[in-house]
């Protein structure tokens, strides 16, 4: 019997993805703090799962295709004179949380994978 390890290992290794993408979005953001008129850009975890969530009742073959998120401006609290809109607290809030949930999806598919050896090796 055959395994199906996209169905066997759910939205994991999407969540995964989504977190490593958004991760490069807010280094983006921190590495431009200082930058006249750089806007602050995010990626919404609920319209990515929903994106992610469509494709797969619409295709049925087993490639992946990278993910392409919508990225959205972050409205400041406290706009600066240049039009900067990063605002260093909340970008390193905002990273900080999303390695947190980068190691819990890693923790999630590790048990997984766990799971899947088991039954593999039959214990």
């Amino acid at each position: 019997m055959a395994i199906n390890f996209e169905q066997a290992l759910g939205v994991h290794p999407n969540t995964l993805a989504f977190r490593t993408q958004r991760a490069k979005v807010l280094a983006g953001n921190l590495a431009n703090v200082d930058t006249p008129n750089f806007k602050a850009r995010d990626i919404s975890f609920e319209d990515a799962m929903s994106q992610v969530a469509n494709e797969a009742r619409a295709r049925h073959q087993a490639r992946r295709r990278p993910q392409n998120y919508e990225l959205l401006y972050r409205n400041p609290q406290q706009p600066a004179q240049d039009g900067n809109t990063v605002e260093l607290g909340v970008e390193q809030a905002k990273f900080a949380s999303n390695a947190m949930a980068f190691q819990t999806s890693t923790t999630f598919l590790n048990m997984k994978l766990s799971g899947l050896k088991k039954a593999i090796n039959g214990q």
